[in-house]
């Protein structure tokens, strides 16, 4: 059984063609650029989308918030949380062109309308969102110094406006700079399987 409707049981006709859809079509596009590594495709569904919907766990967009997803590679954690949320307005960035390409196909292939892919740096890139989704991409403080430019001053969500940080490990050096504006949350404590044991949620409002 597809693991993520072990844990998302209320999703639409829709949703559920999508998410069926997904790994075909990663796997189609994985043999001409190369965004997943081969052994996690046996495991696509619960070390990509799985991973990615923990945040769904964590908070449930409004309709209207504006999220961007920063260093997204292959379209993780943005492309399946686009699914989930249809309401809200996605941007996808990556400085690697050749991902982007991909994360554009797979989201003409799923038809969301609600997905802008493009090629960029973050510290290049203006505009206003609610939050920064990402798969660590470096450590949270650098992180923070490459995007906190990003974030919308007026919250619309039941949490504060910020970034979603997935992240594996000790995380106690990355967010002491941060102490009370800091929220680590156990991705275990959403989902039994072995993978997710190491595995974290940062919410970090700025």
């Amino acid at each position: 059984m597809n693991p993520v409707y072990k844990y998302f049981k209320a999703l639409t006709p829709d949703q559920i063609k999508k998410i069926d859809l997904l790994q075909a079509v990663y796997a189609e596009w994985n043999e001409r650029i190369n965004v997943i590594s081969r052994k996690d495709m046996d495991a696509f569904y619960e070390h990509h989308v799985l991973h990615a919907l923990s945040i769904a766990k964590f908070i449930t967009f409004e309709p209207g918030s504006r999220i961007i997803d920063v260093g997204t590679g292959g379209g993780f954690p943005g492309i399946p949380l686009a699914i989930l949320f249809p309401k809200a307005e996605f941007t996808l960035i990556d400085s690697i062109g050749k991902k982007i390409k991909v994360v554009s196909a797979v989201t003409e292939a799923l038809q969301l309308s609600n997905v802008k892919a493009q090629n960029t740096r973050s510290e290049q890139h203006k505009g206003q969102y609610d939050f920064i989704i990402s798969r660590a991409v470096t450590t949270l403080p650098l992180f923070v110094n490459q995007t906190r430019h990003l974030i919308a001053p007026q919250p619309k969500n039941a949490i504060g406006n910020g970034i979603l940080y997935l992240k594996g490990g000790d995380l106690t050096a990355e967010i002491q700079p941060f102490k009370k504006r800091v929220f680590v949350a156990q991705l275990s404590d959403y989902f039994e399987e072995p993978f997710f044991e190491t595995k974290k949620l940062v919410h970090l409002t700025l």
